[in-house]
């Protein structure tokens, strides 16, 4: 599916506009990035920003995060972004939505102070991003216990997050494609019909088949757990002392041109 991004970029522009703060930068989350969005999935902005100086010195505590959400050119958009400084906090504590947002590959607002981001996001990763992703899998299995009836949706996600998590331990790398995860760790093909049946705004799950995918998750579920014990990732991010250089930078300097 096509992104608008002219409407996306307008639409992050007026906002931090108006919050006075300097975007660094800003990908699409969501159903869009994991690979199964319908026509009806609303567009989802994640990101970052540099609040003015004046706002972090002043006496009164400025607001960290900005949120929006609404409808413009019949299409439902929801943005969040956060200071720099809480957004860098977040990456340094095991958050695998936050890294997912660093890498996106769907770029709203970047630039080089992205790639410089990213860089020393990729020595953030840790073994223990796995508590992240099995945190993640358990309330989506919890909340598909207790739908009825059973979504599809619910049940991509839990795929899509215990995938991610396999291979950011196994790989070192974010991936949160489901299509793109399901190439590199091949699965039962069913999981692909669910994806054509999300995109298709099919809603409900064939409870018929729901037995099968509680057992394969079941599996992954063990095999995510391997993978910490086995993964080569280190237990504490080795560029914290970068992420705190970059955030003085941004403060100080200001974003490069």
């Amino acid at each position: 599916m096509e992104l608008p991004l002219d409407l996306l970029r307008t639409v992050a522009a007026e906002q931090l506009a108006a919050d006075g703060s300097t975007p660094l930068f800003l990908t699409v989350s969501g159903a869009h990035l994991y690979g199964f969005a319908s026509p009806d999935s609303d567009f989802d902005l994640r990101g970052a920003h540099v609040l003015p100086l004046r706002r972090v010195l002043s006496l009164a505590p400025p607001s960290e995060t900005l949120e929006y959400s609404g409808v413009r050119d019949g299409r439902e958009l929801d943005v969040v972004s956060h200071d720099v400084r809480k957004f860098f906090g977040l990456m340094l504590r095991r958050n695998g939505y936050v890294m997912e947002q660093v890498f996106s590959p769907l770029v709203v607002a970047g630039g080089p102070a992205l790639e410089e981001l990213r860089d020393i996001a990729r020595g953030c990763l840790t073994r223990n991003l796995h508590y992240h992703y099995r945190g993640f899998l358990d309330n989506q299995l919890e909340m598909l216990a207790r739908e009825q009836p059973k979504r599809v949706k619910t049940l991509l996600y839990a795929y899509r997050v215990v995938l991610t998590g396999i291979h950011v331990l196994a790989a070192g790398e974010i991936e949160a494609n489901l299509p793109r995860l399901l190439e590199l760790h091949p699965q039962d093909r069913r999981i692909g019909a669910l994806i054509a049946a999300k995109t298709r705004e099919q809603a409900e799950l064939d409870g018929a088949e729901l037995e099968t995918h509680l057992q394969l998750l079941s599996r992954l579920s063990s095999e995510l757990d391997g993978g910490f014990e086995s993964s080569k990732l280190p237990v504490e991010p080795s560029r914290a002392r970068d992420l705190d250089d970059l955030l003085v930078r941004l403060r100080t300097v200001g974003l490069p041109a």
